[in-house]
């Protein structure tokens, strides 16, 4: 069978595409090399963080208005618990880089925010022990989702509408030409007029020839059981949140989570360099020191036992900005992630953007930020 496009890789940005494709009424394959909403690459961990007060760079936000508005969409869609309105908050220095670029978006966009003092932080979320000169930037359009029940409920809209999805297929390599591409598996060759590729972590290595400069990294999500018990991080109560610790170092965590041990909070900013074949998925000592020791001063109660943990991978840009885009020498080619760590709550929208790229070379969406500038 020849179709229209042929997606390498079924994770967060991969699953969206094929929906957003199938439904257009294209033929699609997805490829993947594990099977669906799988624990190996970037798109798992029970939970997700979605926000719109973006320090990262105002000029996201739009697309996070636009992500919302689908992951909306998509919860309805789903049979699964999906998605998480519980609001969040930016809590550090007021001259931090998270309190700074949370400011520049909510006042460039208009976003409906509190600028909260310390005082009122430990008073709205006892659980908080911030130092009496941090400041917390709040949002109520904040909160969750569920990576894997949106991978597989896109998986399963995708099929819904004529998908073809293999999966425990691995990709060798890929040729373009102009009049279309071919893609060599474990288990055959496969022919289409366009390719995506949306590789997470496998990035370097199916886009080699264009010696992009990615790293990819080790990241350690835990799992504790609250001091005093779970019911200050109980939702609706208690928010999502993302805490600026000064020298290059932030944590972020979530709300109880029904149906997961523990509360889950973890460090975005730190890692070790791996590859998806080296990434070490033992939990050591200091990975749980390192942690708690940012959090004795500042949530006190996470100082309590652990109760679980999983290992994810980063892809990393130099600058932390997506990477989709057009191949430069293949026009049918579509570049889909690295996605720098912060990806995952883009996901429906990023898959709108990339059907639009194979279907018809442009997006109406702003992705200038995201070009091959390397």
């Amino acid at each position: 069978m020849h179709y229209h496009t042929i997606i390498v890789g079924l994770g967060g940005m991969g699953s969206a595409a094929a929906y957003h494709l199938a439904r257009r009424g294209h033929a699609v394959l997805g490829l993947e090399r594990f099977g669906p909403a799988h624990t190996h690459g970037s798109s798992h961990g029970h939970s997700r963080i979605i926000r719109q007060a973006y320090f990262e760079d105002p000029a996201y936000v739009p697309l996070l208005k636009r992500a919302f508005t689908l992951w909306h969409e998509l919860a309805a869609q789903s049979d699964e618990d999906l998605l998480h309105i519980t609001g969040g908050i930016m809590i550090g220095h007021p001259e931090s880089a998270v309190i700074q670029g949370t400011l520049a978006s909510v006042r460039q966009h208009n976003l409906p925010h509190e600028i909260l003092d310390a005082r009122e932080i430990r008073r709205r979320y006892p659980a908080f022990t911030p130092a009496d000169d941090d400041i917390g930037v709040a949002e109520h359009n904040a909160g969750y989702v569920v990576p894997e029940a949106a991978v597989r409920t896109h998986l399963a809209c995708a099929t819904q509408h004529g998908a073809h999805l293999q999966y425990h297929e691995t990709v060798l390599s890929w040729h373009a030409q102009h009049d279309g591409v071919s893609v060599t598996t474990d288990k055959g060759v496969y022919h289409a007029d366009h390719l995506i590729l949306s590789p997470g972590a496998w990035a370097p290595e199916l886009m080699r020839d264009l010696g992009l400069p990615l790293r990819v990294e080790r990241r350690v999500l835990l799992w504790f059981d609250p001091i005093g018990g779970i019911a200050p991080f109980e939702e609706p109560h208690f928010p999502i949140y993302i805490w600026d610790c000064g020298d290059n170092i932030s944590f972020y965590g979530f709300p109880h989570q029904q149906g997961v041990d523990g509360v889950k909070v973890a460090i975005h900013t730190v890692g070790q360099a791996c590859t998806p074949d080296t990434i070490d998925r033992r939990l050591h000592n200091h990975d749980v020191e390192q942690l708690q020791a940012l959090l004795a001063s500042r949530i006190p109660a996470l100082t309590g036992p652990l109760r679980d943990f999983t290992t994810c991978m980063y892809t990393l840009t130099p600058d932390e900005h997506f990477v989709i885009a057009l191949h430069p020498q293949h026009a049918n080619v579509v570049l889909a992630s690295p996605c720098s760590g912060h990806g995952f709550k883009f996901t429906p929208v990023i898959g709108e953007i990339l059907a639009d790229l194979a279907e018809q070379g442009h997006t109406a969406h702003d992705i200038n930020l995201f070009s091959l500038r390397f």
